[in-house]
């Protein structure tokens, strides 16, 4: 590493406090905060000309210097597959994600991501979110539709990340659920943990312990009542998670009595059909659905370098229209 790509840091009143690791980022915002660290335990960043620790809280007067880490290649396979893109520039990438696909690799799915086909598809992506997660600042559930944002270089993801951290990102989702709510809109409070028998699975829970708050806003979009009595009939909702837990708006769906669709973890059954659709109690006909009825419908965010305020949207996928369709022809 040579002398020009060193930068130095006299530590003032602002900085004085911040870990070593956090003023690095501040220093080399174009590097993931854990390539910083490697640098850090590999030597290459000094406190007043000795060695340091990436926990270390600067003071008034240091001087941190730090040569930036050594790019390192890709750790995901690209793979040629489909990729819906939205929008594209400098800096970001908007995609809408199709169900089925696995944003980044995990135990027992390394091929088949959009992470893998984001690395096809674009010469750079950030890497702050680990190198398993290139661009990836949030995620969907595999079997969930829609709209998601992806970050070309890390100051665009970390603007980004700390823009979902403080909620000023707006989502709006559509879900077809069972059964009919008596109210055209609510907010649903609850606490949420994993479920201690089924570790993939979460439930609403006592606060408390590893529980955490979660907070969603409902609006019935469409009511479809149960036909001469027959079932229990369904709802076409608008959600606006104001907290992102893993697998909420699921969660509270099922909390409110009106499990999703095909969600066969939270009590939607396995799939939805043409019978189905017609109030019968029994699967027949033609099957519309096989994964859960949840689609990132909408994203608003501020564009990380210009400020501007974006707002994208992803038209129903062709599966839950059909559902739709059917839902209405029956009414």
């Amino acid at each position: 590493m040579s002398d020009a790509e060193r930068r130095t840091l006299s530590v003032g009143e602002a900085e004085a406090g911040e870990r070593v690791d956090v003023a690095l980022a501040g220093m080399f915002p174009e590097h993931s905060r854990s390539a910083l660290q490697k640098a850090v335990k590999a030597g290459a960043v000094t406190l007043n000309g000795g060695p340091v620790k990436s926990g270390y809280r600067l003071r008034e007067g240091d001087v941190l210097c730090g040569a930036a880490p050594e790019a390192t290649a890709p750790t995901v396979p690209p793979e040629d597959l489909p990729l819906d893109v939205l929008f594209e520039d400098e800096r970001l990438i908007v995609v809408n994600k199709a169900a089925g696909m696995i944003v980044h690799p995990g135990r027992g799915n390394p091929t088949g991501t959009l992470a893998a086909a984001l690395q096809h598809r674009f010469d750079t992506l950030s890497d702050a979110g680990g190198e398993h997660r290139p661009g990836i600042v949030h995620r969907l559930d595999r079997d969930t539709s829609g709209v998601l944002v992806v970050a070309k270089d890390n100051p665009a993801h970390a603007a980004l990340s700390d823009q979902f951290a403080k909620r000023t990102v707006k989502k709006e989702y559509a879900a077809i659920a069972r059964g009919v709510p008596g109210f055209d809109s609510d907010w649903i409070e609850t606490h949420v943990r994993t479920d201690p028998r089924v570790r993939e699975r979460m439930q609403v829970c006592d606060p408390g312990g590893n529980a955490r708050s979660a907070r969603t806003f409902y609006e019935v979009a469409e009511r479809f009542p149960p036909k001469d009595g027959r079932g229990t009939g369904y709802t076409l909702f608008r959600l606006f998670p104001h907290t992102g837990r893993t697998h909420q708006l699921r969660v509270h769906l099922r909390h409110l009595g009106h499990p999703i669709v095909a969600d066969a973890m939270y009590g939607g059954g396995k799939s939805f059909t043409e019978a189905e659709a017609r109030g019968e109690t029994k699967p027949g006909g033609r099957t519309f659905l096989r994964r859960q009825a949840l689609h990132a419908r909408r994203l608003e965010f501020d564009h990380p370098a210009s400020g501007e305020r974006l707002v994208f949207e992803a038209p129903l996928p062709a599966d839950m229209t059909a559902a739709l369709d059917a839902l209405r022809d029956a009414r």
